[in-house]
């Protein structure tokens, strides 16, 4: 999989705007090992969002014009909320398909990191991106 500074070499990224959530931690029930579950583990959730700039640049100020960073707080919160969760790619293919039903949204990065697991390494996680195809683009409204 290549790098994010890859995926933003994409033309068809490059009239987007790039919005991020960062280090998003929460402690949720996930794992399929029994040491993991023992009680809910610490995991960081990284979002990037590719928005096109025609449907992300406001000319009022106003937060109806943008895509708003509670979208992907709240998407994060809801598919938590659904319980036990065996594997990380489950859970950033599901964050990642959420992001990309966005009708402003045109590509997504998703990844999860559980920083607790091993202690002999930062963390372990998995990343996912994706693009919608060109012609679900020209099809998205502001």
């Amino acid at each position: 999989m290549p790098a994010l500074s890859t995926w933003l070499l994409d033309p068809r990224l490059a009239d987007c705007r790039r919005l991020f959530l960062r280090d998003h931690e929460v402690h949720i029930d996930i794992g399929v090992h029994d040491f993991e579950k023992q009680g809910a583990q610490r995991v960081l959730i990284n979002v990037d969002l590719f928005v096109p700039l025609a449907l992300s640049t406001p000319r009022a100020d106003e937060l109806h014009e943008v895509v708003d960073y509670d979208f992907i707080r709240r998407v994060i919160t809801e598919r938590v909320a659904r319980g036990h969760i065996h594997l990380q790619e489950t859970l950033a293919d599901d964050v990642l398909a959420a992001m990309l039903a966005h009708p402003r949204v045109r590509a997504a990065r998703v990844s999860t990191a559980k920083p607790d697991v091993y202690p002999d390494c930062d963390a372990v996680g998995v990343e996912v991106f994706g693009l919608k195809d060109e012609h679900a683009a020209d099809r998205m409204q502001p």
